[in-house]
């Protein structure tokens, strides 16, 4: 494990007093200050390929926000086809939670051993392959005929979304223009999280109105990655190539120095909102027929989506607050949504579900936003790419580990008792996580009265 040597950033720069101005606008400039510490540092050197035209840097973070997007769209298509899978292809409820938690495992893995690849190599040729993994992922889902071709796809795009995770999201951080100051965080903290479930929608509408059910989504995906993957080429990288990928490929944990009571808050946050949202993609198609009555495609991607759809809402309004203010007031929302959840699902309440679950999409906007500010203040270039695969490594092992368990439950558990259990999860993650907070800045107010 390793950390920064930069001594409690948050601390040094959320107490500064500032003459003839309102609690308000310190606030404000409190805010902005510490954002532009981990958002516009110095540029990293400029791309070295000087013979080959490249796009301006607002074009290219949109290139790269969309190639991240898109990544993870096609990780959220083949949900609602599950229903499909399991009805035409034998596929049960405990292989798509087997699914799931492979799919997890693979992205953590490829954080843990992929996620500083991209600061040897540069952040555009470790982004492009991600990308084309990824259209080779869901190129493999048109011939699912059983469990193991869904694997094989899955395991592709853990292996896409891994990469992808840290080498695009770091680059958009890099690229984001100087306003808002929080674009960069929350495009890396929301867009996997956003993306996923938007995938979903666009999927099941598809198999719900569209021709060829099985594979349209699949081909429409795969040829916008290819297109994102050409137009990445002619985007400027903003590490230049050095020496090390033996080093870079060693599995390391790197968080910021100083600050593991906020390391432990964040987490909490993380664990407590990518449980649920693994929860919704490993059984939303069977809370939609078991408990909903229903076997529209359409409606187990609403569901499935409803968690998470919002979060860049979420996100946003977060930004405009103060990172612990934000991540507090997020957690306890979300807490209150999850409890929401869980009833409806036992009471078979398709509004309260879907309301409950938009406020808590809200809230994980705003927990994810504010984790990434928080864990990246006064992080170096060279520092960042690990730091955002740390934040990531916690949020898919926040999911898969309580998947896998709730997989090996769904076999003797109805789905009401299942999300029991992971309501209960995200009460006491909440719990932790307000308690860590709530001494990191009592720890921080002492230090700095």
């Amino acid at each position: 494990m390793t950390s920064n040597r930069d001594q409690s950033p948050i601390a040094d720069h959320t107490h500064v007093k500032l003459p003839h101005q309102g609690r308000a606008d310190q606030d404000r400039v409190q805010r902005d200050e510490v954002d532009r510490q981990h958002t516009h540092p110095t540029r990293p050197t400029d791309d070295v390929s000087p013979a080959r035209r490249r796009l301006p840097d607002r074009t290219s973070f949109a290139v790269v926000v969309a190639a991240l997007i898109l990544v993870f769209v096609g990780s959220g298509t083949p949900v609602p086809l599950y229903a499909t899978y399991r009805r035409e292809f034998g596929v049960s409820s405990g292989d798509l939670a087997l699914t799931t938690v492979i799919y997890l495992a693979v992205t953590a893995a490829a954080l843990l051993i992929l996620g500083r690849l991209s600061n040897v190599l540069g952040r555009r040729p470790v982004a492009i392959a991600a990308v084309i993994c990824a259209a080779l992922g869901v190129l493999v889902l048109l011939r699912v005929d059983g469990l193991g071709p869904l694997l094989t796809g899955r395991i592709l795009q853990g292996l896409a979304c891994g990469t992808a995770t840290s080498a695009l999201g770091t680059y958009a951080v890099e690229l984001a223009p100087p306003r808002p100051t929080w674009a960069g965080p929350v495009v890396a903290a929301n867009g996997p999280a956003f993306a996923i479930p938007f995938g979903a929608l666009l999927s099941g509408a598809l198999v719900q109105y569209a021709p060829q059910p099985r594979h349209l989504i699949y081909l429409l995906v795969a040829a916008a990655l290819v297109l994102c993957a050409v137009a990445l080429v002619f985007c400027r990288d903003t590490v230049q190539r050095t020496a090390g990928v033996r080093a870079a490929l060693r599995p390391r944990v790197q968080l910021p120095a100083g600050q593991t009571l906020a390391v432990i808050a964040v987490s909490g946050g993380l664990v407590a909102t990518w449980s649920l949202s693994g929860f919704f993609q490993a059984f939303s198609p069977t809370v939609t027929v078991d408990q909903l009555g229903s076997t529209s495609a359409m409606l187990a991607a609403v569901v499935f989506a409803s968690i998470v759809v919002l979060s860049p809402v979420g996100g946003a309004l977060g930004g405009r607050l103060l990172a612990p203010r934000a991540l507090a007031l997020g957690m306890v929302v979300f807490a209150l949504a999850a409890v929401v959840i869980v009833t409806a699902v036992h009471t078979a309440s398709t509004a309260a579900l879907l309301t409950a679950s938009l406020i808590g999409g809200m809230a994980l906007g705003i927990i994810g936003g504010a984790g990434m500010r928080i864990m990246l203040t006064g992080a170096q270039p060279e520092q960042r790419a690990g730091i955002i695969s740390t934040v990531y490594l916690i949020s898919y092992s926040g999911a898969a580990v309580p998947g896998l368990i709730g997989g090996q439950l769904s076999h003797v558990w109805d789905v009401p008792r299942l999300a029991t259990g992971y309501g209960a999860l995200v009460l006491a993650a909440v719990a932790v996580g307000l308690t860590s907070l709530a001494l990191h800045q009592r720890r921080s107010t002492r230090r700095h009265p």
